[in-house]
């Protein structure tokens, strides 16, 4: 079943998030997931607001989601993100 990582990005030091940008591809290709969004100015539609950026990507189960997340590469690349900003991050299942 399709798995969805939703990101919720307010950044605080846009040049050292630029780091986290520039090495995000080359690992990200590696694992079976679809960037679907990635909007700096989202529309909110109801409740009290939401963060700068908001991220979207489709993988194609919770397992592989994990494969990346947790990955050894992609967690030294996300300290540049958590120095550099403040997130909300979850998984959500998908439908069939």
């Amino acid at each position: 079943m399709s798995c969805y990582f939703i990101a919720a990005i307010d950044r605080h030091d846009p040049e050292l998030y630029r780091k986290y940008e520039e090495g995000f591809d080359a690992i990200f290709a590696k694992y079976a997931g679809k960037v679907v969004a990635v909007d700096d100015h989202p529309i909110l539609l109801e409740g009290a607001g939401s963060r700068g950026r908001i991220v979207l990507i489709r993988f194609p189960s919770v397992a592989e989601a994990r494969r990346w997340y947790d990955s050894p590469e992609y967690q030294e690349l996300a300290r540049y993100r958590r120095e550099a900003s403040t997130a909300d991050i979850v998984l959500v299942q998908g439908r069939e």
